[in-house]
């Protein structure tokens, strides 16, 4: 049922940490005997700090989240990510530490034991779960007061999801005229009684508050559990939060990960490092080769710098080597710019293949002013025309704009001549970016950086 999710959570939690001490310890007896595992015992605080550390990455990577319906590929990705962080760990202990008996061996039995163990858990766990709840003695019958778009939704839910244990008997509607509506709002205490109803879902518009009131008062009265789902949330995105302040629960319409002050100075943190790093070792050679190279090539300066938008009222000067004719670097107009463009200069098409142009904006994020990872910045001068295509593009400003992003690396940078497929892409840039800032975590800005390093390795990542 909807209310052991938690229960589920722990089970999860409890069950991995079980099979992480039971790999530790395995793959330390299988790299040496277990007598030196005894003698070095400074080892099992190690095994202490590794249980801290899946419980911490699992919470970041959302592994337990909609254990049921997720797949196993999507699944392994997160495995991946937790033994990554347990491995990492274990190596920098053993450094420290100067261990040199529990080295390659334990890490590489270590990871490959872990990765077993918890797969083979997750789906005898998930198909054990999914035959308990899915027996007919195991259901509950359910009612959906609302026969609208909301409850025809829910009813689709937990038709797949067999785990939450639902049998769904009918739906309580005045309004609408459906096949599967068993009675009307007035009649649902009737209905109780005659079907054994055993919860109640009620999924009415926010007009019918006086009905929503006497439906709850009549599944008190019966001793059965109540769930509302609040009409409004068609307009909300998946990834909402709940709160409490003080008596008031607060339903914050969209999730921000980034607006914690903790991943916001972690974030941060790597962008300084990076950014640094590439003005104190690359530059200092790279510039003056790419200088005399564009003195031969072409009239004009090495850098072009353009407005750009930050957010909804901001803009900054964003930093690129120029890759197209002085005489054609316009800034006041919305002109795409086309795969064979005769604007762009030789040593620019070479510049635009490998995305080395847009090296120059890590002295943006060094500023501050831009991020390694994030929406990419458009001109300002596409700005109201983008606004026309999307409502919700101002939310991008949420977070800071970066060099690359998630929609960058499907393969969503710049705009085509084409009025009405510039649009479909636009939107679906957009929409990519939004999902980025709902959804962002460490380990997905370290994907997007290895996706777009191998990109550009590939001469597939052309940008704007």
């Amino acid at each position: 049922m909807l209310t052991n999710r938690k229960s589920k959570y722990y089970l999860n939690l409890f069950l991995d940490l079980l099979l992480l001490n039971f790999c530790f310890v395995i793959s330390a007896v299988l790299s040496q005997n277990l007598n030196i595992l005894l003698e070095r015992n400074y080892m099992f605080i190690l095994m202490a700090v590794l249980n801290f550390v899946w419980y911490f990455t699992s919470n970041v990577s959302s592994f337990y989240e909609d254990f049921y319906i997720r797949s196993y590929s999507y699944q392994l990705i997160n495995i991946i990510k937790n033994i990554s962080a347990q491995l990492v760990f274990a190596v920098f202990f053993i450094f420290i530490t100067k261990e040199d008996l529990f080295t390659r061996n334990f890490i590489i039995s270590y990871g490959f034991l872990l990765w077993l163990t918890v797969s083979i858990r997750i789906q005898l766990l998930k198909k054990i779960s999914v035959k308990y709840k899915s027996k007919k003695q195991n259901l509950k019958n359910v009612i959906i007061a609302g026969a609208g778009e909301v409850g025809k939704n829910f009813l689709n839910l937990i038709t797949v999801r067999k785990d939450l244990g639902f049998n769904f008997i009918g739906f309580a509607d005045d309004k609408i005229d459906d096949d599967k509506i068993i009675c009307k709002l007035n009649q649902i205490e009737e209905t109780i009684n005659k079907y054994a109803i055993d919860a109640v879902i009620i999924a009415l518009s926010l007009e019918s508050t006086t009905e929503m009131e006497r439906i709850i008062k009549i599944c008190n009265k019966h001793a059965l559990r109540v769930h509302i789902i609040p009409d409004f949330f068609r307009y909300v995105s998946k990834k909402y939060q709940i709160n409490m302040i003080a008596d008031f629960p607060i339903i914050t319409v969209r999730n921000e990960p980034l607006s914690e002050t903790h991943w916001r100075f972690v974030k941060r943190t790597i962008d300084i490092i990076i950014s640094g790093i590439v003005i104190m070792l690359i530059f200092p050679w790279l510039l003056p080769i790419l200088f005399f190279l564009n003195l031969f090539t072409s009239r004009g300066p090495l850098f072009f710098i353009q407005d750009r938008v930050s957010n909804a009222n901001n803009f900054f000067r964003c930093y690129k080597f120029r890759t197209m004719q002085t005489e054609n670097n316009l800034s006041d107009k919305f002109i795409p710019t086309a795969k064979d463009d005769p604007r762009i200069t030789k040593l620019g098409k070479w510049l635009r293949k490998t995305n080395l142009d847009e090296l120059p904006q890590v002295i943006n994020v060094f500023k501050g002013e831009m991020s390694i990872v994030g929406p990419r910045p458009h001109p300002k001068a596409y700005n109201k025309l983008y606004e026309v295509f999307v409502d919700e593009i101002n939310i991008r400003g949420w977070v800071k704009p970066g060099i690359t992003g998630w929609a960058q690396v499907h393969g969503y940078r710049g705009d085509v001549n084409d009025y009405e497929e510039n649009k479909k892409r636009i939107k679906k840039r957009i929409e990519y970016d939004l999902w980025y800032i709902e959804n962002w975590s460490f380990w997905l800005d370290i994907q997007i950086m290895l996706l777009t390093f191998w990109q550009m390795i590939r001469g597939k990542n052309k940008g704007i």
